[in-house]
């Protein structure tokens, strides 16, 4: 669980950097490949084929096709139609999918890890929802939803491989997930004219993004997902969502309601709770 929250305390401090970016003109497919190209450099040197199968291999890079790939670009293309604050808001559902999708594919119906979802996301509404939300185009909501939908799948097959696979090492096969991702986000830049000019500060946070958020982020945050119970990793989902304003605080200086800062840790923790304190005394896959 520790490693869930290091990387939500990471990925806290990367909202203001992706709107930096964004507010440059930097297109949406070409933020994300150059994020997942960074993120591909940095395991390639660790990669590891010797007693993994082909099959394997294909798997682990459709498996980041879909959780980086597809949610990276489902994600930046939701910007042209909705507002942040919409974007913000719906993308609470992900925990939600998350625990949906873990009981789906273990055919069962886990009361407590639903329970866990659902204070997950009023505990991150309670901090994004001030006002009633405008309606957004029915493509912002699906964009993403899809996007939500990719990351919460990735999360849940990747788990499940690794239960059924214990003795492949995280370190050695992550750059094959990097790789479908890469390659999914790289294809998608045909279609766009995404030339742009980089400053020097928007370099650094680029690389910051992609070595750092994208790459070690998303490593620690699969690895840290084949830890715990498919419950807490649903609630731990929008544990970024105070934790970013609780940065905004303190490091940007930003203004924010304390009381709702509270009321979304304590869901946040009672999600949690719930989670860990299922009968069940083993690791749901």
């Amino acid at each position: 669980m520790l490693l869930l929250l290091l990387v939500s305390l990471l990925w806290a401090f990367s909202f203001g950097l992706i709107k930096h970016l964004s507010g440059g003109g930097i297109d949406g497919t070409l933020l994300s490949a150059t994020r997942l190209g960074l993120a591909l450099l940095v395991f390639l040197p660790f990669l590891r084929f010797r007693g993994l199968a082909p099959r394997t291999a294909f798997a682990l890079a459709g498996i980041g096709a879909v959780q980086f790939g597809l949610m990276y670009l489902a994600y930046n293309e939701s910007f042209r139609f909705l507002a942040a604050h919409e974007i913000a808001l719906l993308t609470l559902t992900t925990p939600i999918f998350v625990t949906l999708l873990a009981d789906a594919f273990d055919r069962t119906l886990r009361v407590r890890a639903l329970l866990a979802a659902l204070f997950a996301v009023l505990g991150g509404a309670a901090i994004v929802v001030k006002t009633v939300p405008t309606a957004g185009t029915t493509t912002g909501v699906v964009l993403i939803q899809l996007s939500n939908f990719a990351f919460a799948l990735g999360q849940i097959l990747y788990r499940r491989l690794r239960a059924k696979q214990p003795a492949l090492h995280d370190r050695d096969i992550f750059a094959l997930l990097f790789a479908g991702a890469f390659l999914v986000a790289l294809a998608a830049t045909f279609t766009r004219d995404p030339s742009v000019v980089l400053t020097p500060p928007q370099l650094l946070v680029l690389l910051y993004l992609g070595l750092i958020a994208s790459g070690l982020g998303f490593f620690l945050w699969n690895l840290g997902a084949t830890r715990v119970t498919a419950g807490t990793l649903a609630a731990l989902n929008n544990a970024k969502i105070p934790l970013a304003v609780a940065v905004s605080l303190v490091v940007f200086g930003e203004s924010a309601d304390w009381v709702r800062l509270a009321l979304s840790a304590t869901l946040m923790g009672a999600a949690v709770w719930l989670a860990e304190s299922s009968p069940k005394s083993g690791r749901e896959n």
